[in-house]
């Protein structure tokens, strides 16, 4: 539900988000107040001692106190927990239990101070009791400390301006009054998160770039969030909810089974050749990351490998053309690669904002020059993945429409400045002319590859791109059907990362507030029982995903509920359709780059386990990756190092079949499975 108002103003907390720490601090106390009760009883005809009045008295007013306290917990807990996320109406009472529970803490910390001034006076009563009374006051102060600590987290520095929309509500504004509001709320949200930005990444730098990253990733985040009124908790459930739905979804659904020839055998053996080059090319974009994910891959032994080339004394034949602060980047290199020292141009581990580390190699096996954009390792790498905004490129490839994704496009203009100025390129191929060029990277280097590979088309004819999980709010729809001639990206099960762009963004902010407003459930409930599923699995047809007979699929106004949970005037909501949204003008539509194999796992391997997960491979379209998919994979699929794993299982899988097809046939027919809306 939208965020309690509390003296005032907005709070990023919902009156149905006190069951969990209201029961926790409930247990506690029952279990303090029973301890205390339990030492007065049994003690109490020790306190005749010099002092002991003190302490008697001090230990039943906090009896009496923690008593009272118990009472006002165990009513939030239960208020808590009635109505639903968009219907607080039984939870109307929240806010004066709140102001009761926090007039309370004034007492407390009082008689917490006496008890600490009476205990430094070194009073000489039963050990026993002295000891109690220590540990009644350092539990008073730790739980006076985390209340202090919760509101600090829960304060919302734009509550004082939402208050007034939270109270008044929707309907109570006109349109003039709603739309001065929603630009209040966006130019002080953007400084809001701009001023987080900065303290969050103090240590990055204040060059012109980094100013510019720190205003284009405040604005993305004030234009995303100021228009709902959700708390944390909310995005959590809806969350869980669209998981469950998803799963549900895919459960009840016969897939359409598409019996073919293949998709032709040329079709088939370019897949073949393809995930072969994916296979070696992968090696150099995991590579580009140097020694974090070597040692992350080899913990045992990774050290010992590359330990001598980190404090080997540098000589004549490591200096590469810019091969500077290699440390230890340059033995996990040569490891992963399997490459000599000689067969590398260039090695650079330069970062900055729009400005990422690249090497170039002479790869003999494949007659290649390769270029390797690492991806995302640092502050400043993720600064450039949320420069979000379009921005129009100046490329010599005859195509209309030459706009994409601002923070990827500049740091892939960066390593074009430096291969060509630099004369990186010319040096490598003035060692082997005949080579062609081919440019990889996983991830944010996946994406830097694939613009670069543009951007280097006209020179290098024959260049090729392999792009290992890129983003796909990318290229425009022109640039993505020019780069298919040349690229290919590889994405793994329900990777977040290919599915993510700020037009899936605002969709997947849709559902949320769909699907929650739909349930019926309370909010407790949906997050245990989310926790449970995610954990453990289960049949989702037993979980809350939609309200009791409601048919989902034919609404076509927003609930009453939803409505409460956008800010007025938002243009949040499409009423008449369930395609992705329209964002302004500077966040388009944009698209991942080239073809794209699709490596999907078969069956299910459970929750955590993934030594025994198989995948197929295959030809897939985009539009499969237009909607962001939620389960407990859609981060671990991106990791470079289980990709690596997918594609080593793919491969072997793939030699072993053509080497002994079942039953000894050759024309295999293929059975091609698809589930309508889920892109998987």
């Amino acid at each position: 539900m939208p965020g309690m108002v509390l003296f005032g103003r907005r709070w990023a907390i919902a009156s149905d988000d006190l069951v969990f720490p209201g029961f926790f601090e409930l247990s506690l106390r029952v279990v303090w107040w029973i301890g205390i009760l339990t030492l007065y009883l049994l003690h109490r005809g020790k306190l005749d001692c010099a002092g002991g009045v003190l302490l008697s008295s001090y230990l039943i007013v906090l009896i009496v106190l923690l008593a009272v306290i118990i009472c006002t917990l165990t009513a939030i807990v239960c208020v808590s927990m009635k109505g639903t996320i968009c219907n607080p109406g039984p939870r109307k009472s929240m806010a004066k239990l709140l102001y009761i529970r926090l007039a309370l803490f004034l007492p407390e910390m009082g008689w917490a101070s006496l008890g600490a001034a009476w205990i430094a006076d070194d009073i000489q009563c039963d050990k026993t009791v002295v000891n109690g009374i220590i540990a009644t006051v350092v539990v008073s102060w730790i739980i006076i400390v985390s209340t202090v600590v919760t509101i600090i987290v829960v304060f919302d520095p734009l509550g004082g301006k939402m208050a007034p929309y939270s109270s008044a509500g929707p309907n109570h504004l006109d349109s003039h009054e709603s739309s001065q509001l929603l630009n209040g709320l966006k130019t002080a949200a953007t400084s809001v998160w701009e001023t987080r930005i900065k303290l969050l990444c103090c240590c990055v730098g204040k060059d012109d770039h980094t100013r510019v990253a720190f205003s284009s990733t405040a604005e993305l985040f004030s234009t995303y969030f100021s228009d709902t009124d959700l708390v944390p908790s909310d995005i959590a459930a809806g969350l869980t909810l669209l998981h469950q739905q998803q799963d549900n979804i895919r459960n009840s659904q016969e897939p359409d089974e598409v019996i073919s020839h293949s998709p032709g055998p040329p079709q088939e053996a370019d897949l073949d050749a393809e995930l072969e080059n994916c296979h070696h090319y992968m090696q150099f974009a995991a590579a580009a990351y140097g020694w974090p994910l070597y040692i992350y891959r080899n913990p045992f032994t990774g050290l010992c490998k590359i330990g001598g080339d980190c404090c080997r004394t540098r000589t004549a034949e490591y200096d590469l053309v810019g091969g500077d602060q290699l440390s230890c980047h340059f033995g996990s290199i040569l490891q992963t690669t399997g490459l000599q020292y000689r067969d590398f141009i260039h090695i650079s581990f330069h970062d900055k904002v729009y400005e990422l580390p690249f090497l170039v190699a002479l790869d003999h096996r494949k007659e290649s020059v390769v270029v390797a954009v690492r991806g995302t390792m640092s502050l400043q790498d993720i600064l450039t993945d949320l420069s979000a905004e379009s921005e129009d490129l100046n490329l010599e490839c005859g195509v209309q429409d030459c706009s994409a994704h601002k923070g990827i496009s500049q740091a892939a203009r960066y390593v074009y400045q430096r291969l060509i100025n630099d004369g990186i390129l010319s040096q490598a191929f003035s060692i082997a002319p005949e080579y062609r060029l081919v440019v990889v990277g996983h991830s944010l280097g996946a994406g830097a590859a694939a613009l670069l590979a543009i951007m280097l088309r006209s020179s290098y004819p024959q260049l090729r791109c392999y792009a290992f999980s890129p983003p796909r709010g990318l290229l425009s729809k022109s640039l993505y059907e020019h780069s298919k001639n040349f690229t290919v990206s590889l994405v793994l099960g329900k990777d977040i990362i290919p599915r993510l762009s700020v037009t899936n963004l605002e969709d997947l902010k849709k559902r949320i507030l769909r699907v929650i407003a739909h349930c019926n459930k309370p909010k407790y409930k949906i997050l245990l029982r989310g926790c449970w599923y995610e954990l453990f699995g289960g049949d989702p047809d037993n979980l809350p995903t939609e309200l009791d007979g409601g048919a989902q699929g034919h609404l076509t106004q927003p609930l009453l509920g939803e409505q409460s949970l956008l800010t007025h005037g938002s243009p949040t909501y499409s009423f008449s359709s369930d395609s992705p949204l329209e964002s302004p003008a500077k966040y388009p539509h944009l698209y991942p780059p080239g073809r794209i194999i699709h490596l999907e796992e078969e069956g299910t391997s459970g929750r955590f386990c993934r030594a025994a997960a198989r995948y197929s491979a295959r030809w897939a379209h985009e539009s499969q990756f237009s909607k962001i998919l939620i389960g407990p994979k859609m981060l671990t699929d991106h990791m470079p190092d289980v990709l690596m794993k997918a594609l080593d299982s793919v491969v072997s899988d793939r030699a072993a079949y053509v080497f002994c097809p079942p039953g000894g046939g050759s024309n295999v027919d293929v059975v091609v499975s698809s589930y309508h809306g889920l892109g998987v």
